[in-house]
């Protein structure tokens, strides 16, 4: 008989099941009440029960996860000093999607030399959040691989569902699932549509394919996430964190009966991928809230230790410690004034300024 599947397949190599991932790297209980408080503060704000913004700061993508707690450590600090006004969640992106080729995150390739070991990335990601967590420093992360939550979503506190899988009927299952608030994005050429709608699927239950904590197959069946909000990150060409857009994106949810929560991306298309231009994206976002706006509730930074990006080398001693190798990002410096410029315009306007989630 011809064989007729797996024809472009080379080969199926194990991966250890997540029950057995997590059995070696157990979640303990400072870890666990690190997630728990994240939680349960980001579904504050987004009920209107707490004013303060949240601000999803950090690396484009974690490459170097010495560099990742360094940065860590440094966020922990300024969340302190800022913590009246703003909650800081640390940006933690260990899958890339790309629009054609490139590195596809530190899960898919953590060596950075195409051998793409994703047992031992899974691994790497899930001792990286632990670590994490146990600093007291939540984590944010882009949730891609429909399997992978079930390796590390005990630690993660904030997801984000991207502009490219915002539309997908995979990735509105899982979020309906997921244990997180999920922010979801405006599509890439900026229409947010598929974003609302996302929301309203995954508000609903669902049952779907995947896989339990054994790595068998499963049929998942979910109770609804009532924490989905919007990210808009701008597209098509243009910016739409404008109080127009703002206004209309407003609109948008009312009409689908859903709250009005708006997080805003000061990268990608708001900043035309420039990082310079994200304070100015940050500024405008604050100059809203202080004029009366009641629906913008946080907000995304690309940064990092180090500005700018760099390529991958081949010799990965060339490094340039604390630089994104995937978007390019603004620096240490920047983000301390960045936050520090909201912090203090923040204090003296979310005392009585009222939400209607």
């Amino acid at each position: 008989m011809q064989q007729t599947e797996n024809l472009n397949v080379a080969a199926f190599d194990l991966m250890p099941s997540p029950d057995e991932v997590k059995s070696q790297l157990p979640l303990n209980d400072r870890a666990a009440r690190s997630v728990l408080r994240g939680r349960r503060t980001l579904e504050a704000i987004l009920l209107g029960e707490d004013p303060r913004l949240f601000v999803v700061v950090g690396p484009c993508s974690i490459h170097d996860p010495v560099a990742g707690l360094d940065y860590a450590r440094r966020l922990r600090s300024l969340a302190e000093e800022v913590a009246e006004t703003l909650h800081l969640v640390m940006r933690v992106y260990f899958e890339k999607p790309r629009t054609s080729v490139g590195w596809k995150g530190y899960i898919n390739d953590p060596r950075m030399d195409d051998s793409f070991r994703i047992d031992e990335g899974m691994e790497r990601a899930r001792r990286f959040l632990l670590d994490l967590n146990e600093l007291g420093v939540q984590a944010g992360t882009e949730a891609l691989d429909p399997i992978a939550p079930q390796y590390y979503g005990d630690l993660v506190s904030w997801t984000a569902i991207g502009a490219r899988t915002s539309e997908s009927q995979t990735h509105r299952e899982m979020s309906s699932g997921l244990s997180t608030p999920v922010g979801f994005k405006n599509g890439t050429d900026g229409d947010i549509e598929s974003a609302i709608n996302a929301i309203v699927s995954a508000g609903r239950p669902h049952s779907f394919l995947g896989v339990n904590g054994q790595g068998r197959s499963a049929i998942i069946r979910t109770r609804g996430n009532r924490h989905g909000h919007l990210v808009l990150r701008g597209g098509g060409g243009r910016p739409n964190f404008d109080t127009v857009s703002i206004s209309l994106a407003e609109q948008s949810l009312a009409k689908a009966g859903l709250p009005q929560n708006i997080v805003v991306d000061c990268s990608h298309a708001n900043s035309w991928k420039k990082p310079e231009m994200q304070p100015l994206v940050m500024r405008d976002v604050v100059h809203q809230i202080r004029e009366g706006n009641r629906s913008l509730v946080g907000l995304m930074v690309e940064s990092f230790i180090e500005p700018g990006n760099q390529p991958i080398p081949a010799d990965l001693s060339k490094l340039k410690y604390g630089c994104s190798v995937t978007d390019a990002c603004v620096g240490w410096d920047t983000t301390v004034e960045m936050l520090r410029a909201a912090h203090q315009v923040l204090r003296e306007v979310l005392p009585g300024r009222k939400r209607i989630p």
